[in-house]
């Protein structure tokens, strides 16, 4: 399939295709697509960073080709490697005269030996491919440093075979955690877009496009708890955007009890919410010990719903069955 002609047609298909894209990120999406550039994405985690790739291979039919960075990853991992078991399996089939052919050795690292990497499967295949690199910032250096060529002419250079070229050059999605600076060169190859979160309004507009069946009451009231713990200044990373889907799929079918009207919301829902999203004691500090009896009906009930055991008692009993491997 072919890129839309315009930006509006872009949001349009990102929208088909379940991602919800604003005029920015919309934007440059499509000049990175209408210059072959590839595109750095940074924003904090669950932003939906990763989901644009996704979602651009889905809509655009193509092949979805991703890398995952971590520290320590190198070109084995990255472009290629010698598959030097079937190399070892080939030498010990030639005969004596094979062996002292001179081609023999140039044989031994032909494309038949090849095993392909992401980024090599990415050149390989040009404009059929999304390739997606996936938190550059937990790379090294290193892995910045010779990433620049592909990036810039979309092409790898292979000692004993020579030089892969894409004909017309794939998309390419880098995104990053913002966890260290990346280099000013890796950044001018790129055309940069920061992913925020986004205001409660589009949230909820989110959540109803990824979940349908969610009412949007339902909808308001998780996008309205989530924005609260954010203000809350709780230790670790703010919630992300996809836990609003998890919990807004999950609360659909576990607290809309029968009895409430579609489109509500029921009084169990409203006081677990409202706790979750007021209390910061609750939301720091509070363990199961520590609830009331009331809360921890409540937690089981909502458990039961969704199919999850709800927590035992421990007792002198439970613990001796435990250590002994005797369930009952």
């Amino acid at each position: 399939m072919e890129a839309p002609g315009i930006v509006g047609g872009l949001t349009e298909t990102l929208r088909q295709g379940g991602y919800l894209a604003d005029r920015g990120l919309a934007t440059a999406l499509f000049v990175g697509l209408s210059l072959h550039r590839p595109i750095l994405l940074e924003g904090e985690v669950g932003v939906g960073k990763t989901e644009v790739a996704k979602v651009l291979a889905s809509v655009l039919r193509r092949k979805l080709t991703r890398l995952q960075c971590y520290e320590g990853i190198d070109t084995r991992q990255a472009l290629y490697e010698w598959d030097y078991a079937r190399q070892m399996l080939h030498i010990r089939a030639l005969s004596e005269r094979q062996v002292a052919d001179p081609d023999a050795v140039d044989k031994l690292f032909g494309p038949k030996f090849l095993l392909e990497r992401p980024l090599l499967a990415a050149v390989r295949a040009g404009d059929a491919a999304v390739l997606l690199i996936d938190e550059i910032d937990r790379a090294d250096d290193e892995f910045e440093a010779f990433l620049l060529e592909v990036l810039s002419d979309f092409q790898i250079s292979i000692p004993e075979i020579g030089t892969v070229r894409a004909g017309r050059p794939p998309l390419v999605v880098l995104t990053s955690n913002r966890t260290r600076e990346l280099h000013d060169a890796l950044k001018r190859r790129c055309l940069y877009h920061w992913i925020g979160y986004p205001a409660a309004e589009r949230e909820a507009e989110i959540v109803l496009i990824s979940e349908p069946g969610v009412s949007a009451a339902l909808a308001r009231k998780v996008v309205a708890a989530v924005h609260r713990l954010r203000k809350l200044g709780a230790e670790g990373p703010d919630p992300e955007v996809m836990l609003m889907l998890r919990a807004s799929a999950g609360a659909q079918g576990t607290l809309a009890l029968p009895s409430v009207e579609p489109g509500e919301v029921s009084p169990e829902h409203d006081t677990v919410l409202g706790r979750m999203a007021s209390d910061a004691d609750v939301l720091k500090h509070k363990s199961f010990a520590a609830c009331t009896p009331e809360e921890l009906a409540a937690l089981r009930r909502i458990m039961t719903r969704i199919r999850l055991t709800p927590p035992r008692r421990r007792t002198r009993r439970t613990a001796a069955a435990r250590s002994s491997g005797w369930s009952g």
